[in-house]
């Protein structure tokens, strides 16, 4: 269910990658050009609006589920592509993300500056993942994958004496009542 929701099983090539971050771009531009567009009829007068409460705002906490969706889709098709196992990709930068502002939370001299919540370290890290979707070259398609053997056959055993032992052996697929020497 997931490899269909998030594109786990799907691949997509450093030009269709790039086309597709760019399209998203554009199209989460002109749904915030949209959003904005709706907010002023819609506040009252004088009032000023925080962070909080414009994030508050259902079509934005929509758009941002919708963006976050979209360039999870995005990122995951690329590292099948690359030929790297999303499910293990991910987590791991999600959980670099979460120690790095951590880390960045905690000793505010490791951080980039006082309106920023992250550290150097991670955002080489973020970097260089940006930069390995983009240019890192599309796996083997054609390349040698895991085949499972078939198992070997059983060793013959004697036959059934009985009718009634015969069906049961047949149904079970085994000889069912006796013993294999």
């Amino acid at each position: 269910m997931l490899g269909f929701l998030f594109g786990f099983n799907a691949r997509l090539g450093r030009l269709h990658f790039f086309l597709a971050s760019i399209a998203l771009a554009i199209v989460m531009t002109a749904i915030c050009f949209v959003i904005v567009m709706y907010m002023p009829p819609h506040v009252p007068a004088g009032t000023r609006l925080t962070r909080a409460a414009f994030a508050s705002w259902p079509p934005v906490i929509v758009a941002i589920v919708f963006y976050g969706w979209a360039s999870f889709t995005l990122y995951c098709m690329r590292f099948r592509d690359i030929g790297w196992d999303p499910v293990c990709v991910i987590p791991a930068w999600i959980a670099l993300v979460i120690v790095d502002k951590l880390v960045a939370t905690k000793i505010p001299a490791w951080s980039l500056g006082h309106e920023h919540d992250g550290t150097i370290v991670g955002g080489l890290i973020n970097l260089g993942l940006f930069l390995a979707l983009m240019f890192w070259p599309s796996g083997d398609y054609n390349g040698p994958t895991y085949t499972p053997q078939a198992p070997d056959a059983p060793p013959s055993r004697p036959r059934a004496n009985s009718v009634a032992e015969t069906r049961i052996a047949r149904a079970a697929g085994t000889q069912f009542g006796r013993r294999a020497f």
